[in-house]
């Protein structure tokens, strides 16, 4: 039997570098605009971010880091930050995001288990840094991003001794060539948000950072081009920014970097001086920026598009978006064990001829998957469920950027070469997905599954409501029944009575919640998403309202 023929192409490795070294060689000129914890805007190009990173990777080489090592960063959307992402994973080291936003405990928990060599930090974390330091002895550095000027000015009573970034880099000249690496070699890793035990490392290879990017930035994904201006209010230290700080280079797209200051007037006055037309975020961070707009009577003038995702897009937000401001909405789903992008919702031409009210019901669920993911819905029995966007059962995953196990965990989560998400979900006849649940937060009350997303949607859809949250309070009937924690617009008035009355003919009547209790915020995740662990705790005693008749 004759072997089959090789294609006889260039062995040229998919790296993270190349994707600066192409921003750096085609689009030169290119900004990168960032708004800086010094306070100032601060300019640059790609051309200029390749050089410095260069400059970082000379810098980390001449302090014994090799390859392999990880290296940290607790820092905002910022020039450096980004600089760092190259300049340790171009040099064949691996750069490892870290979340601020956890506790302590569980950043340096983090730091530990990954074993850090250095530690780059904003300024603005030098508290935290303090706290976790003495609890992370195999560090062998802590790296301020800034000069030394600044770190005297706002670091001179910090116990830790520090490195300054800008002295570092300094004492190098940026002529350095990219290792040719091993694209399966690793080149970023992030842990998990951590919810419940102790957060899980997801380690990603050169490879399947640039096949993400790829997919990211196709017409039916995020859609980028050169002609964007691009601001990630996902933070680089969640996932990688949901591989923008990827995307924008391969591209050669403008990328607009907000810092610290992520609330609706400092949003919405860098998205104007920068001419921003493309954005992707969480929904409470969008829920501050439309209050803002609609306080001040604003509109966007460049601003066309924007990518939600993190937790489910609440409909009502979709519809004020798309018909207030003419700003379309991409709905998104992935994982951090993804790379994180899974499903965005993007209409195909066929889809585009039905009725307005059809569409619409579309773009409001997850989506379809993009090519380098395959995805299905399994029952109690692992048995493949029909696409028929009725059945729900656990949503799995594969492809080429889904992790087949955690970062120093022998044992693989993976279930016949597939990744239970632990979503719930149901996947319609158009392959459109849509989450119902997390398992671990569906409603089941008298054997019957209740989605808790559909019930939270609803609620929110109320015009005095700005956020809620429905979990399950035990029932001594019927198991589990839904209870409604919301959240009021400024100044607005509503009853437990009237908002139940909302949910009439929007659901089945057994699925209407039970009770309605109203709170001045909601608990979140460090990465936005609503910490229903938290909400069940302080519910756990509540007494739900006797009900005459059976709700089921």
């Amino acid at each position: 039997m004759m072997s089959p023929l090789h294609g006889q192409m260039m062995e040229v490795p998919l790296l993270a570098s190349s994707l600066l070294s192409h921003a750096s060689r085609h689009f030169g000129d290119t900004e990168i605009v960032s708004r800086r914890i010094e306070g100032d805007i601060h300019r640059t190009t790609w051309r200029d971010c390749e050089r410095r990173a260069k400059q970082l990777a000379q810098a980390l080489t001449a302090l014994g880091v090799a390859q392999g090592e990880r290296v940290g960063t607790l820092a905002w959307n910022g020039y450096r930050h980004l600089e760092c992402y190259y300049g340790v994973s171009g040099m064949g080291a691996v750069c490892h995001t870290i979340n601020p936003r956890l506790f302590p405990d569980q950043v340096a928990f983090i730091i530990d288990h990954a074993d850090d060599a250095y530690v780059c930090f904003d300024m603005t974390f030098a508290p935290l840094v303090e706290i976790i330091a003495p609890q992370c002895p195999k560090v062998k550095g802590w790296i301020a991003l800034g000069d030394a000027s600044c770190i005297e000015t706002h670091l001179s009573d910090l116990s830790v001794p520090v490195m300054s970034y800008e002295t570092l880099i300094g004492a190098h000249d940026g002529d350095y060539d990219w290792p040719m690496l091993d694209e399966r070699q690793a080149s970023f890793l992030c842990y998990t948000s951590g919810t419940t035990g102790n957060p899980k490392g997801a380690l990603y290879s050169h490879r399947s950072t640039v096949l993400h990017a790829y997919g990211a930035a196709l017409p039916d994904a995020m859609g980028a081009s050169a002609s964007d201006s691009i601001l990630p209010v996902v933070p680089m230290f969640h996932v990688n920014a949901w591989g923008i700080p990827h995307a924008a280079p391969l591209v050669g797209a403008k990328l607009v970097l907000p810092g610290k200051d992520l609330d609706g007037q400092s949003l919405y006055e860098l998205m104007e001086a920068e001419g921003v037309t493309y954005s992707a975020g969480v929904p409470t961070v969008w829920m501050g920026l439309l209050a803002y707009l609609k306080q001040h009577g604003l509109r966007f003038s460049t601003l066309t598009r924007t990518v939600i995702g993190g937790s489910a897009c609440p409909p009502a937000m979709l519809r004020i978006f798309e018909e207030e401001y003419g700003v379309q909405v991409i709905h998104a789903w992935g994982m951090t064990e993804m790379s994180p992008l899974g499903t965005l919702s993007r209409l195909s031409y066929r889809q585009k001829q039905r009725p307005p009210e059809e569409q619409r019901h579309l773009l409001e669920k997850q989506g379809r998957a993009l090519f380098g993911v395959d995805m299905k819905v399994v029952g109690d029995d692992g048995r493949e469920l029909p696409w028929d966007g009725k059945s729900f059962g656990d949503l799995y995953v594969r492809g080429p950027w889904v992790i087949d196990r955690y970062f120093r965990r022998d044992d693989s989560p993976l279930v016949d070469g597939w990744f239970p998400t632990g979503d719930v979900a149901t996947i319609d006849p158009d392959g459109f997905m849509q989450i119902t649940d997390r398992s671990k937060d569906v409603i089941k009350s008298g054997g019957e599954w209740i989605s808790s997303i559909d019930l939270e949607n609803i609620a929110v859809s109320h015009p005095q409501v700005a956020e809620a949250a429905c979990i399950a309070c035990a029932h001594p009937k019927w198991t589990e029944r839904p209870l409604i924690v919301a959240v009021l617009k400024p100044g607005a008035t509503v009853t437990r009575e009237e908002l139940l009355a909302h949910f009439d003919g929007k659901v089945a009547k057994w699925w209407i919640p039970d009770d309605v209790v109203f709170a001045e915020e909601l608990p979140h995740t460090a990465t936005g998403k609503l910490q229903k662990v938290r909400l069940r705790d302080q519910y756990r005693d509540h007494v739900l309202p006797t009900v005459a008749e059976n709700p089921i």
